[in-house]
């Protein structure tokens, strides 16, 4: 038997003997062998002895097995080629209703004008607000607490008091300490019973922050720079125990070639949303990648990936509150119903991180509640990916998958403060989801 073509170096680590009657023209049924799968050529690209000496005979490269489309065989390439289109394969999502853990709701503080961030002399007290950040109070964190961090230490004082013990007030109650102040947080809740620990927990910046006629060209800079600190933050915190901030792939499954959730219908003459993600901050967010049908698991679906951070919540709150009560950070259990309240701190200086909560503490009716629901379901540890299909996403959170009915566009759930669990909602996420298996 001839030896025929030898194995190019990159192939060096498979033996010789592994590959029978390779390149011998005679031969009806050729098979190299690989471990202990066996690949057999089938078809016209495999007859073809110009063909194949193309294939097998690339003297010098370097080469790696792949998959070339027509032919059933594992196939070499040269290092460097387009690789050959591979069939995504996920894997699968146990989603039912009766895995459903809990179900939880909170409302979002959102403001048209985007955040408040102004400082107010109520009394004795100067007040230094950091609340009304829509969805994306966990996104925004580092970068608007930043801001209220070095106008509360512009007033020279070095005790402040944090109202708030959320995604804002952690943050705030932190970076102060860095800056060298002592600080006490004041708070009726803690973790893991704060609206913030109710969120979706993906990094999501521009998600309500505004209407889009008061992204102003000051007020996108503000943002830009909260988002950029923030993101910058995050990375930061990648890989420590526990992932409180990783990144994941989200697919977003369409039934047609092109739809966006974003966009109001033609008879909704609504003010949109802001979006400036794509705007101001494209360099620090993957392309995005489309997936046609008949590439994925998902059928006669379109698919496009985006690779977002994503928050495990619980595992992060923690962090912060331990990392907090490390530096000597104090907390005590308090609540206020009136700005007066706050004249029996002692401290002079106060950060106001009260969330939707401003809207009651200090009469501040351009705060409006927009409903979220959670269904939370057992975690799956081979689940790495998230989804987003017609009305509902799904985000493999290691504290609890999570499932989450977003409507037609980000107007679902705007001033709405039911904050009474829809048994009804939770399934109608899940089984969604689930639909996508059948």
């Amino acid at each position: 038997m001839s030896e025929g073509p030898q194995l190019p170096e990159g192939l060096a680590r498979y033996s010789p003997a592994t590959a029978r009657d390779v390149g011998t023209e005679s031969a009806q049924k050729r098979v190299l062998t690989y471990n202990t799968g066996s690949f057999e050529p089938r078809g016209k690209c495999m007859q073809n002895p110009t063909t194949r000496r193309q294939i097998l005979a690339a003297a010098g490269a370097a080469f790696t097995l792949t998959a070339l489309e027509g032919c059933g065989v594992g196939l070499m390439r040269a290092k460097g080629n387009t690789a050959a289109p591979t069939r995504l394969q996920l894997p699968p999502l146990h989603a039912a209703t009766d895995r459903i853990t809990r179900i939880t709701v909170c409302t979002r503080p959102f403001r048209a004008q985007g955040p408040r961030l102004d400082v107010e002399q109520i009394g004795s007290k100067t007040i230094v607000h950091n609340y009304g950040h829509g969805g994306s109070g966990w996104s925004l964190s580092w970068g608007s607490s930043s801001i209220a961090v070095q106008k509360a230490m512009a007033t020279g004082a070095r005790n402040v008091a944090v109202v708030g013990c959320g995604a804002l007030g952690l943050t705030s109650a932190l970076l102060l300490q860095r800056a060298g102040a002592d600080v006490t947080i004041y708070a009726k809740d803690l973790p893991p019973n704060v609206r913030s620990s109710f969120a979706t927990g993906v990094w999501t910046p521009d998600s309500r922050i505004c209407l889009e006629e008061h992204a102003t060209p000051s007020f996108k800079r503000l943002w830009e720079s909260m988002a950029r600190e923030s993101f910058q933050t995050y990375q930061t915190l990648l890989g420590l125990p526990g992932n409180p901030v990783e990144f994941i792939d989200i697919y977003n499954v369409r039934d047609v070639a092109d739809r966006s959730r974003h966009a109001n219908p033609p008879a909704d003459d609504r003010p949109p949303f802001a979006e400036l993600q794509s705007e101001l901050i494209a360099d620090l967010i993957p392309h995005a990648e489309e997936f046609a049908p008949g590439s994925h698991q998902f059928g006669a679906r379109y698919l496009r990936r985006d690779t977002p951070m994503m928050f495990n919540l619980s595992v992060y709150a923690r962090l912060l509150m331990s990392d907090f009560l490390a530096d000597h950070g104090k907390i005590e259990i308090a609540e206020f119903h009136t700005p007066a309240d706050l004249a029996s701190l002692p401290q002079t200086t106060v950060i106001n991180a009260t969330g939707y909560g401003a809207r009651a503490l200090f009469n501040d009716q351009s705060v409006v509640p927009v409903r979220g629901q959670l269904a939370r379901m057992i975690p799956q540890p081979d689940i790495n990916y998230g989804l987003f299909y017609k009305d509902v996403a799904f985000i493999p959170r290691r504290d609890g998958l999570v499932f989450q009915v977003l409507g037609e566009n980000d107007y679902y759930g705007l001033n709405d403060d039911t904050v009474i669990p829809d048994r009804a909602e939770a399934e109608h996420a899940v089984s969604t989801i689930a639909g996508l298996y059948t």
